[in-house]
Parts: C-alpha cells; sequence; structure tokens
C-alpha cells in the first residue's frame, strides 16, 4: 500500500516512489477514465478544484513573504538587485522573440492553417479586450488596498507592494529585524503546507485529467490535430533552446530538467504557472539557488516571463490568418513579431490575459477577434504544454541570474528555508 512520501509498503519492504512518478501515474489514470468513463469522471471534478484552490490559497503569502524577504537581503546591494533586474528583464526579452520566432517558423514551414475548417470550436468570452489601456495597466500595479488585492489573488501588485515592503525593512535598520524573523516563520510553515499540499497531487491530477478528457472529449483535439501537434513541436524545440542556454552557463541541462519535474508535471496538468509556484521555489533552493534569487526572480517570471503561451500567440495568429487567407508577408510578420512581444508583457495583470494579447494581435492584422472561437476548442490541451513550458523557462531565468548576478548573491546568504521541508 501507499504511505506518506511515495512509500510502497509491501513484503519485501518500502519501494519510494518519487513524486513526479506519481503524478505521471496519476496523469495516466486520469485519462483512462475520462475516456473509458466519462459519466464517473465529470464527478471527480471537485477533488481537482479543492486542490487548485488549497494552492493558490498559499500563493499569496509566499509571493508577499519570499519577495519582501529577498528585497530585505538585497535591500543594502543596490547594485546587486539593479543587475538582478536587468539580468532578468533582458532575457525575458530575449526569450519572449525567440519564442515567437519559433512559432512563425513552424508555421512557415507546416501551415496549420492552410484548408482549416473555420467552424467555431467552442466559446471566447463576452467583451473580450482587443487592446490594453497602458495608464490603468500601470494604475492598477499601485494597490490602493493591499488587503483586498491579495484576497482578490493579484499577483502583479502584490508583488510591487512586497518590493517596497522589502526595500523599506532595508532602509529601516534594526528594528525591522522581529519582522523579518515573522516573515521567515510565516514562510517556513507555508513551504511545510505546501508539502502536504502536494502530497495530495498525484490523486488530484487524475481527477483533474478525468474530468477535462470527459468534458472536452479528443474530437475537437483530432479536427485541430495538426496545429496541436505544431505547438508541441514548437513547445519541444523551446526545451532544446533552454537546454543550450543551461549547458552554456555550465549547468548540466538533464539533471536541472529532472530536478524541476514536479512543478513542470504539476503545471501541465493544472494549466496553472501560479499553482506551482511554491513547489518551484522550493525545488529551486534544494538546488542550491540563493533565496534572496529565487524569491525575486521566480515571481516577476511568473507575471512576466512565459515562453510557451507567447508562442502559442504566435502559432494561434498565424493559424487563423491562413485559415482566413490572409497573406503573411514581411511585413504582417513583423507586425506579429513587435505586437505579440509588447502584448504579451502588457497583459500581465489583465483578466483573461492570454486572450486579450491574441486579440490584440488578430486586430492588428485585420482578422476579427471572433476567429479566436476557432481554436477555443483545443485551448485547453495547448495550455497544458504552455504552462509546462513557462514554468520551465522561469527555471531557466533564475539560473542565468544565479551565475551572472555576482558573488554577492551567495555572500551572507541564510540557510534555505526549504531545508526544513527535506
Amino acid at each position: 500500500m501507499t504511505g506518506r512520501d511515495g512509500v510502497i509498503t509491501g513484503k519485501k519492504g518500502k519501494i519510494r516512489v518519487p513524486l513526479p512518478i506519481q503524478m505521471l501515474i496519476g496523469l495516466a489514470v486520469g485519462l483512462a477514465i475520462g475516456l473509458l468513463w466519462p459519466e464517473t469522471a465529470v464527478k471527480l471534478r471537485p477533488i481537482g478544484t479543492a486542490f487548485v484552490s488549497a494552492v493558490q490559497m498559499i500563493v499569496i503569502p509566499v509571493v508577499f513573504a519570499s519577495v519582501s524577504l529577498g528585497i530585505y537581503r538585497m535591500g543594502a546591494e543596490i547594485r546587486l538587485l539593479g543587475r538582478v533586474a536587468g539580468i532578468c528583464l533582458l532575457y525575458f526579452y530575449v526569450a519572449t522573440i525567440v519564442s515567437v520566432l519559433i512559432g512563425l517558423g513552424l508555421n512557415g514551414v507546416f501551415h496549420p492553417g492552410m484548408g482549416a475548417d473555420l467552424s467555431a470550436t467552442g466559446k471566447i468570452p463576452a467583451n473580450l479586450a482587443v487592446s490594453i489601456d497602458w495608464a490603468q495597466f500601470f494604475l492598477d500595479m499601485i494597490p490602493s488596498n493591499i488587503l483586498a488585492v491579495m484576497a482578490a489573488q493579484k499577483i502583479l501588485p502584490t508583488l510591487i507592494f512586497a518590493i517596497l515592503f522589502g526595500m523599506a525593512m532595508a532602509t529601516t535598520g534594526a528594528v525591522a529585524e522581529p519582522l523579518v524573523k515573522v516573515l521567515e516563520a510565516m514562510l517556513a510553515a507555508v513551504f511545510k503546507m505546501t508539502k502536504w499540499i502536494t502530497g495530495t497531487a498525484p490523486i488530484a491530477i487524475a481527477a483533474i485529467m478525468a474530468w477535462m478528457f470527459a468534458t472536452q472529449g479528443i474530437g475537437t483535439v483530432l479536427a485541430l490535430a495538426k496545429l496541436v501537434g505544431v505547438m508541441y513541436l514548437g513547445l519541444g524545440l523551446m526545451v532544446v533552446v533552454f537546454w543550450i542556454a543551461l549547458l552554456l552557463i555550465g549547468e548540466k541541462p538533464f539533471a536541472v530538467t529532472r530536478q524541476v519535474m514536479e512543478p513542470v508535471i504539476l503545471a501541465f496538468a493544472t494549466r496553472s504557472s501560479e499553482v506551482t509556484l511554491p513547489v518551484h521555489m522550493e525545488k529551486l533552493e534544494r538546488m542550491g539557488v540563493p533565496n534572496k534569487i529565487v524569491s525575486v526572480v521566480l515571481p516577476l517570471g511568473y507575471s512576466f516571463n512565459r515562453d510557451g503561451s507567447i508562442m502559442y500567440f504566435a502559432l494561434a495568429v498565424t493559424f487563423l490568418a491562413e485559415a482566413y487567407h490572409v497573406p503573411l508577408d514581411g511585413s504582417a510578420l513583423l507586425t506579429i513579431l513587435i505586437t505579440t512581444t509588447i502584448a504579451s508583457k502588457g497583459s500581465a495583470n489583465v483578466p483573461s490575459g492570454g486572450l486579450v494579447a491574441v486579440a490584440m494581435v488578430l486586430t492588428a492584422i485585420g482578422l476579427p477577434v471572433e476567429a479566436l472561437a476557432i481554436v477555443a476548442g483545443v485551448d485547453a490541451f495547448m495550455d497544458m504544454g504552455r504552462t509546462a513550458i513557462n514554468v520551465f523557462g522561469n527555471t531557466v531565468a533564475v539560473k542565468l541570474v544565479q551565475k551572472y548576478a555576482g558573488k554577492a548573491a551567495l555572500e551572507s546568504e541564510p540557510a534555505p528555508l526549504a531545508a526544513d521541508l527535506r
């Protein structure tokens, strides 16, 4: 039988099954249930919903405590803080451009939209915005009521408040030390809760996958199979790019991939990057990345660095352009590249941000926003892969900052909070 920490007890003793393997088993079991017993699978949705809600419950405390502490620890090292921010922004934009170019290149080779059936396969939100109010975007980053923002699970304004709060603690002096201890204790306790919650992940993943395949079915996947296939080919190429980047900075790509498989699989099954944040932070600290880097770079990356999603934007737009027989000449491709790069960053704090970004690009090249309904039916299946790549891409971001932020990040570094979870 299975006990705690993936230990299976039998006549010959205990066999430890790693949690990522348990998650993969849960994924396969859920797929089988969804396809073979769809009526039963539909009833399993509350299990997955409860799991996602439990993880979301601790995301805001993790973001606030970890970012505040990370900025506090960098507070005396302004140059380090500036270097970390500079490396992050440079990597985020380079990765965005590479992701868009891969998407455009794959469309140019395979043309999945040629001869596509234009019947709608899903629904898009009513009154979906086709542009970003930049003034409101920046105003929303400054919360007038931080408790209300946290209660609404808004990551970006919480992130801004945590950065300012950490800087304030760093400049306050010794009087802030008791508060620092409180935040450290809170973060350690939340990481312990994370371990308890993720212990149930295999069961939750089975329930989520069973419900999704029972309700979505594979009919729409088959109808748009070429687009889905090209999408996953592109995500595979993006992984190769990440591996090359890791290799260039002296990391072992396969080892890094293996170490972060737990949050990657969790992202694939739940289709939510935020749900993986506490687990991802713990894994990176166990890998030896300084807490002050993990606690700042990872929340920033989850808000602004979505490599898998950006590739989807490029592929979805070019797919629809070809389906509507819109010529993709040099001017149109350049418009897609520039608009996608800008929209992907600006939609980070906008409801239905991914769809808003795609809608902006569609509008920019003269396509109707309603065209989104054509690919909406397979969005859930593509969302799984692109969310997993988002998580892995942010692992690379953290490793790059660790490599180039300088030795200051390693000096006076407290023991990783995740050590208490071992």
